[in-house]
């Protein structure tokens, strides 16, 4: 539990917001809410550093698409991971991780040779050019695995190549081994888009899964599994092919009790998008057939004065696990106003998977357009959902305000927002075929406080984003106090979810968007990674 002490330590080290002008590196922006830690720090790659000749604009000093990862064996070890010094045509130079042992008020950098820039080389799996899509899991003997796609080259062109490269921890996220390679590709196939989840019970599963694109149109679902803590892993192969003209996109991999595995994704059609799942129950040896949870009806984000894309998560989902295996999704969607603008949709299952409730509407303000939702479960059950929004945009084309919130309910039908930070000018992260803070954020908790980690932009005029772990508020007063601060703002204190209104549908403009953004969202992933 982040104890009184450490909130003033960290309150004196710059968090809680206030003050003005540009903070200097390793203290939060001056329009946080919350008390706020700076974790991304500036950039020490070398210039040239990945070994080829650049293409697009490198983004020095930005940090894009975090992950936050808690110690089940000792909750003040924290780690966390980056992309650090994004590409404009995909991926970043490397990626930073960071370990924490008093709660996240002090970080200490560390890296894995996922790329060149982090020490990846011809002796080693990580002789890429670039690398992207973190994403971090701790087992129950308190060993981290860290994932990644690593790649060189554009995507599926020649001379290309990508592979998903695995690196453990045994002491909390100091060291890093050396990368293994679950799977190394040439120009035909590309690795897109994995997650590692181990098993919270049992110390010796983890599995790893992720989507492979070939030709125009193919993206089967592949996994590898580790059956004795990573000494070894399995062959990745194949578990979920959606035919021709489909793919799959952003699987992750929950693990519920009596040993059922699930894994989440979005399967893309050539007209449509479904939430879909499949389940094992004999640790990923065999899956089902896949099943429906939703179709998923995002438009994406745009600056509502320029038109100029938000490059946001529409097309993902995310997933957590709360008590009795009550699973949660949360996911970008447009139906709750008709095509308008996405909103943010939760639907839940409490029988391992094999039904889902109603979607319902869980962003607090339902008439701006709210993007990039993390949905995440505490030990106590009470569920939280971090997202931004664009209630706090003006009129002006010179700038793009967004906030970044937070709602939790304890029963997901009541919900109460605060305010983390925010409004920050979007116009300043790096332009990835889109504004790009990432295609997720990250929320873990202790047993009693959220622990929201996500990327914002910095104060001044530049193009700089960092990554920020925040601490908000517990008690109830404290909790009083967001509730009134949230008002101030604009926002509703507490709220009710909301099911899309009866009869609501699409309308025709509503219906070409959603089929712009899938179409969109199939083409961009042929022509930038992560």
């Amino acid at each position: 539990m982040v104890g009184a002490a450490f909130l003033t330590l960290v309150t004196a080290c710059g968090g809680g917001g206030g003050g003005g002008g540009t903070p200097p590196p390793g203290a939060p922006p001056p329009f946080t809410s919350v008390t706020q830690v700076r974790v991304s720090q500036l950039s020490t790659f070398s210039a040239g550093c990945d070994g080829v000749a650049a293409t697009g604009t490198l983004y020095t000093n930005t940090a894009a698409e975090p992950y936050l990862a808690v110690n089940p064996t000792s909750p003040m070890n924290l780690i966390s991971a980056w992309q650090q010094n994004r590409w404009s045509d995909g991926g970043a130079q490397g990626l930073n991780l960071a370990a924490s042992f008093d709660g996240g008020a002090t970080w200490t950098l560390a890296n894995a040779a996922f790329s060149r820039c982090t020490g990846g080389n011809s002796g080693n799996p990580g002789d890429y050019a670039r690398a992207t899509d973190v994403w971090l899991t701790v087992s129950p003997a308190g060993v981290v695995y860290a994932l990644a796609l690593s790649f060189s080259g554009a995507t599926l062109l020649p001379g290309s190549s990508s592979g998903m490269l695995v690196a453990q921890s045994r002491d909390g996220g100091l060291t890093w081994s050396a990368p293994i390679a679950l799977i190394q590709d040439g120009s035909t196939v590309f690795n897109d888009k994995g997650s590692i989840t181990a098993d919270p019970t049992d110390a010796n599963y983890v599995y790893a899964v992720w989507d492979r694109l070939s030709g125009q149109s193919a993206g089967p679902s592949y996994v590898a599994v580790t059956a004795n803590a990573g000494a070894t892993w399995q062959a990745a192969r194949s578990i979920y092919d959606p035919g021709a003209q489909s793919q799959t996109l952003g699987n992750q991999i929950v693990v519920l009790p009596g040993d059922v595995v699930l894994d989440l994704l979005t399967e893309l059609g050539a007209t449509s998008a479904l939430v879909r799942v499949i389940r094992s129950t004999d640790h990923g040896a065999n899956w089902s057939a896949a099943l429906t949870l939703s179709d998923l009806q995002a438009v994406g984000t745009t600056d509502p004065n320029t038109g100029a894309a938000v490059r946001d998560g529409s097309g993902l989902v995310s997933v957590s696990v709360g008590p009795g295996g009550i699973v949660y999704v949360a996911w970008q969607d447009s139906r709750f106003s008709g095509g308008q603008h996405d909103g943010i949709a939760m639907t839940h299952s409490a029988d391992g998977g094999l039904t889902w409730s109603v979607p319902v509407q869980v962003n607090a303000d339902p008439n701006v357009p709210a993007f990039t939702p993390t949905i995440h479960v505490r030990a106590d059950g009470v569920i939280g959902v971090t997202y931004y929004d664009l209630r706090s945009n003006t009129s002006s084309p010179a700038s793009l305000l967004a906030d970044c919130w937070l709602v939790t309910s304890s029963d997901g039908v009541t919900f109460r927002e605060s305010h983390l930070s925010g409004p920050f000018d979007l116009d300043l992260a790096p332009d990835s075929r889109g504004q790009f803070l990432g295609d997720y954020e990250a929320l873990a908790s202790t047993p009693s406080s959220f622990l929201p980690f996500y990327v914002q932009t910095d104060a001044g005029a530049q193009v700089r984003s960092d990554a920020f772990i925040d601490f908000p508020a517990a008690t109830a007063t404290a909790a009083a106090q967001a509730g009134a601060a949230a008002a101030a703002a604009g926002a509703a204190a507490s709220f009710t979810a909301r099911p899309a209104p009866a009869g609501t549908t699409l309308t025709p403009e509503g219906r070409r968007r959603v089929m712009e953004r899938i179409r969109l969202t199939r083409a961009q992933r042929r022509h930038q990674a992560g």
